[in-house]
């Protein structure tokens, strides 16, 4: 089992930024973000694999979000810029040890953080 903890969070106004950070309790092949808004599906939003970096995003997030993930102790991060009202939801932090070509599939996912809150107001 790997146990993730997630940190950061909170409001924002529209414009604004916000960071999100999630630490592994082991290494992980992948790690991602994911998001749900209220009577939303829960959607991907970015993913970092942890061999070479890759990195993948959502078109929503495109050009506003960074994904990114310390090498020494694997905590990933989310840099969200340029916050808009559609991004509020309750973000939630995955892992797993394989690294699936169809990262925006939460079944690829074994191991999933509790979530924390991003409410962006207009």
């Amino acid at each position: 089992q790997v146990q993730l903890v997630e940190s950061g969070g909170g409001s924002v106004q529209a414009g604004g930024s916000l960071r999100l950070s999630c630490k592994p309790s082991a290494y992980t092949c992948s790690m991602a973000w994911f998001r749900q808004a209220p009577g939303k599906e829960r959607e991907g939003v970015a993913t970092i694999y942890a061999a070479g970096g890759t990195t993948y995003y959502a078109d929503s997030v495109k050009g506003r979000f960074t994904i990114s993930q310390d090498n020494a102790d694997h905590t990933m991060s989310l840099q969200m810029n340029s916050l808009k009202p559609d991004d509020t939801a309750m973000y939630y932090c995955a892992a797993d040890f394989y690294c699936s070509d169809r990262w925006y599939d939460r079944s690829k996912y074994s191991f999933w953080g509790q979530g924390t809150q991003v409410t962006v107001s207009s």
